[in-house]
């Protein structure tokens, strides 16, 4: 198979278009030539866009980057890959895959936030005149912090369930699920869209939703980029609060957090408060993972003399936040934190709280990215680690890695907080642990500037030890943002699931063309 990317531009510069030709040579003998509107790099340029992702411990080197202008581009890369004997199409959001799972080696890669064409409508699901559901449609590449900006200054309304950053692309957390605090009461992000424009790995431009084309639509949703590259989505959304009082307590043992924190999540929606997360943190001065990383504000200061002499090597730090209004008096706002918390059994003194406007709330990770491009760690390698593990299994893990094998931090967060598995769809093709409650582990590693490939080699060793410890020892567990290398350990993630995994990709990329990167299957000769 022969196949080359040839530059062409039309005669009125200002309408720059480019050739892909992908010439096939197989028993047919066919041959196709497809005409994209947008742009195609080759050589350095493609691998300086998409040979390294956030992750920052993959380099390959893709054939060519497609800027497309629209979906018809993005249907056309994959149509050209099909008449090819053996490329493969990946699509690439911001950027901010970990392992690898946004590039093609050999392929082509689309950058999707390139695309011109960005969607965005409000409108409601039924009742007119603003009595229904709310939804915003947008497009599949736009990023969740200018949805959100949007929604609110123009509409005063938000999505309903976020991520903790919000630098990442609509199509992107919906191919994995989109988690972050308010998931306990909404679900993912998965769980909170009801219509999508897919791309499919057969080329076709198809929309979906749970009465149409619902098998594709369940399929995308948490599929890895697996059976398709969504374009548009519709997102739900509800009326935006202004404000929002942002709570921090420690705790000194896990299952005093843990048990407050379930039953936070277990509230109905006004005996709770509106977001609910939780971390671990190391019980010393380190200004990255000990007391430091805990408050709130300048003002504040983390107190260890609070702490009880029995304190071990970690703590524990719920964090929670409360909507309110404008309108609503100090006293009023007051009075619902403290109905709340006076039913928690937190270290008392360790408690930190301010009150910020809502969007800057939803932002707030966007300062913590800022100070990582100024000192150097936001381009450095990301060996991070996201499972989700059951109720039943998070003791021993806690035991076991947050006080024995990570104990001295990670040199960034390491969040631990309970789900409830009823906000889920099981139609989609994201898979859990059993169980009603279980939890999201995250440890979010920053690798300092001018570590040694083997520092990062040997947090990655980490990484595999705890995933490897968790199936020697029956955790039931899942990763989340999953990547394998072995056909052995993706039947593994999916259990049950795995037969109903493979028939969907049958049915929406027979020949394997989408998203490589994940390693899951193999392109189809």
């Amino acid at each position: 198979m022969i196949a080359y990317i040839e530059p062409y531009f039309l005669d009125n510069e200002s309408d720059a278009a480019s050739v892909l030709t992908v010439t096939g040579r197989s028993s047919d003998g066919v041959s196709e030539s497809l005409n994209i509107q947008g742009e195609i790099l080759c050589g350095g340029s493609a691998a300086n866009i998409a040979g390294k992702d956030f992750g920052g411990m993959n380099c390959v080197k893709p054939l060519a980057v497609v800027r497309p202008v629209g979906p018809e581009d993005i249907a056309g890369a994959v149509r050209a890959a099909l008449s090819s004997d053996k490329l493969t199409v990946a699509a690439r959001g911001n950027g901010h895959s970990i392992n690898g799972q946004a590039m093609a080696e050999g392929g082509l890669v689309v950058d999707m936030r390139s695309t011109a064409d960005n969607h965005f409508e409000v409108g409601f699901l039924a009742g007119g005149d603003g009595g229904g559901t709310a939804f915003v449609d947008v497009s599949g590449w736009a990023l969740w912090e200018n949805v959100l900006k949007r929604c609110v200054s123009e509409y005063g309304l938000a999505p309903r369930s976020w991520t903790d950053y919000l630098g990442l692309t609509v199509g992107g957390t919906l191919s994995n699920a989109g988690v972050s605090g308010q998931a306990f009461r909404y679900g993912p992000q998965t769980s909170n869209v009801t219509e999508l424009d897919v791309v499919t790995g057969n080329g076709d431009v198809v929309t979906c939703s749970e009465m149409e084309n619902s098998e594709l639509f369940f399929s995308v949703l948490g599929g890895l980029g697996q059976f398709g590259i969504i374009t548009r989505a519709r997102v739900l959304l509800q009326p935006a609060p202004d404000m929002v009082r942002w709570i921090r307590i420690v705790y000194t043992e896990f299952d005093e957090f843990s048990r407050d924190a379930e039953w936070l999540v277990s509230q109905k929606d006004e005996a709770s408060f509106d977001y609910v997360e939780g971390f671990v943190f190391v019980n010393g001065d380190d200004p990255v993972n000990g007391w430091p990383a805990v408050p709130l504000h300048p003002d504040h200061v983390f107190d260890p003399t609070r702490l009880p002499q029995s304190s071990g090597s970690v703590l524990y730090c719920l964090e929670l936040a409360l909507h309110y209004r404008d309108s609503d008096s100090n006293s009023t706002v007051d009075k619902r934190v403290e109905r709340l918390i006076g039913r928690l059994r937190f270290d008392e003194g360790l408690r930190f709280e301010v009150d910020l406007p809502y969007v800057d709330f939803l932002l707030r990770v966007k300062r913590s990215e800022e100070m990582a491009k100024v000192n150097g760690t936001w381009e450095t390698p990301h060996p991070w680690l996201n499972l989700f593990v059951s109720k039943r299994d998070i003791g021993d893990f806690e035991q076991k890695v947050f006080k024995e094998l990570v104990k001295n931090g990670v040199g960034g967060p390491m969040l631990v907080y309970p789900l409830l598995r009823s906000r889920w769809d099981d139609r989609t093709s994201v898979v859990l642990p059993e169980g009603e409650i279980f939890y999201i582990v995250a440890l979010l590693r920053f690798v300092p500037p001018g570590a040694k490939a083997s520092s990062v080699d040997k947090l990655v060793a980490q990484n595999q030890e705890i995933v490897q410890w968790c199936v020697k020892n029956g955790i039931d567990f899942k990763l989340y943002l999953p990547h394998y290398k072995s056909r052995e350990e993706w039947i593994r993630h999916f259990g049950n699931r795995w037969s109903r995994f493979v028939d969907r990709k049958a049915m929406f990329d027979p020949m394997a063309i989408l998203s490589p990167g994940q390693k899951v299957f193999s392109r189809a000769l």
